[in-house]
């Protein structure tokens, strides 16, 4: 069965100032290539860093990863983009933003 890649975009909801943003580091918006809504918040979540992949790794299967910004409905929303994804961008993955690694 072949998956339709969509492009969506997760847009901050909240302002920068929003008590929401104190665990986390404000983004900005970015768009990213996947299946769903949900799964287009796993990647942009994944595109971040996760501390036990560094040296300050606390113990054997720990991640941030549930920890995103991008997983809080709060902080982002997510609108999809009319149309499937280009040609081009049929991988899933982050298309445009930056993602900063090292939250």
């Amino acid at each position: 069965m072949d998956t339709q890649l969509k492009i969506y975009r997760l847009v901050p909801q909240a302002p920068p100032s929003d008590p929401n943003w104190q665990n986390a580091i404000f983004q900005g918006e970015v768009r990213v290539c996947a299946v769903s809504p949900g799964d287009a918040r796993l990647v942009a979540a994944q595109a971040e860093g996760d501390f036990p992949q560094r040296d300050a790794k606390p113990a054997e299967g720990v991640s941030t990863i549930n920890g995103s910004a991008f997983l809080n409905e709060k902080l982002f929303t997510v609108i999809l983009e009319d149309g499937e994804a280009d040609v081009g961008r049929r991988v899933r993955g982050v298309v445009s933003g930056t993602i900063d690694v090292i939250t």
